[in-house]
């Protein structure tokens, strides 16, 4: 047999295909798909020029003179310091929690679950509203050894600020959703991974932050970046505690004084839209840090590589 025969249909190495080997594809059209995406803009292209346009409505002149006004923006940094130690606090005690409901301690395991199922089946702003009247319920607490007069008394009223009851409020209730992807994150992770640190000699605090975490991070951090996003929004809720120097609630006032209400809450989405575009960014970089080496290749295949799924072998076949 002759050596530099080929397989009929495969294209030798080297060679040149003949003009009535090549496919030309023809790409469908979407005349629908077209149409939408006019119609879609044009709705967005008109709503934007009537915002633009329709002054008395928007009055874009206040929006402007108030959108780096002193009072906003020291409201603006108090909201991102509430969203901030909100999820500081919460995050510590979703591990917690995370951890209690792993437990094989069936007592530890049931209150984790009543935790989750009481602050997760209730309003976050009815919760808000019990913390603020809790200096009301609770006029002075003891603490000390139980059944003794040895001890002192301490007033929620005088020794809590209505700022921390506001973050106090926001964390327990956002622990109740943090553990639950917290736990998702661990269950994630494949239980040979633990067992063979073991057989290594590692401790459990080594497994853990060593082996366990980083491969649950990259469960845990989209569904958190998304829980941060939500808790910057949910801090304008902090009214009910009654707090007042927030972002939203502060905008609120103020169009009190100037009759603008739109104007207002145009300042407080631009603030809002604002913080959210950083935390998007920083929760994009989270993601690559932690899926470094482990990310899926997208179809086609990294640039400058073929896709090992989809290359085609030697044979001229699929891979």
């Amino acid at each position: 047999m002759n050596s530099s025969a080929t397989t009929p249909g495969v294209q030798p190495p080297g060679s040149t295909p003949d003009d009535e080997d090549v496919i030309k594809a023809i790409p469908l059209r979407h005349p629908v798909r077209l149409l939408c995406a006019i119609l879609v803009l044009a709705a967005v292209a008109i709503f934007l020029y009537d915002a633009a346009t329709n002054r008395p409505a928007y009055q874009w002149d206040i929006v402007g003179k108030y959108v780096f006004d002193r009072r906003i923006s020291r409201a603006a940094m108090i909201t991102l310091s509430l969203t901030a130690l909100s999820m500081f606090f919460a995050i510590l005690l979703a591990v917690a929690l995370a951890i209690m409901r792993l437990s094989p301690n069936p007592v530890l395991k049931s209150v984790a679950w009543g935790y989750l199922w009481i602050f997760r089946g209730t309003p976050v702003y009815v919760q808000l509203v019990f913390w603020g009247l809790f200096p009301t319920i609770y006029q002075s607490i003891f603490l000390g050894i139980p059944l003794t007069h040895i001890g002192f008394d301490i007033s929620p009223q005088s020794a809590i600020s209505l700022y921390w009851w506001a973050v106090i409020g926001l964390a327990l209730n956002e622990a109740a959703y943090m553990a639950e992807i917290v736990r998702a994150g661990l269950l994630s992770v494949d239980p040979g991974q633990e067992e063979a640190a073991t057989a290594l000699g590692l401790s459990w605090w080594q497994t853990m932050r060593r082996i366990i975490l980083p491969q649950a991070m990259r469960v845990i951090i989209p569904p958190t970046g998304n829980e941060v996003i939500s808790m910057l929004k949910t801090t304008s809720l902090v009214t009910a505690v009654p707090y007042s120097m927030d972002l939203y609630t502060r905008t609120r006032d103020i169009s009190g004084e100037n009759f603008a209400p739109v104007s207002m809450l145009i300042v407080a989405s631009i603030w809002y839209v604002f913080f959210t575009s950083i935390l998007m960014i920083g929760q994009y970089f989270l993601e690559r840090h932690y899926a470094r080496g482990t990310r899926h290749v997208e179809l086609g295949g990294v640039q400058g590589e073929p896709n090992p799924i989809i290359a085609p072998n030697h044979q001229g076949g699929p891979a």
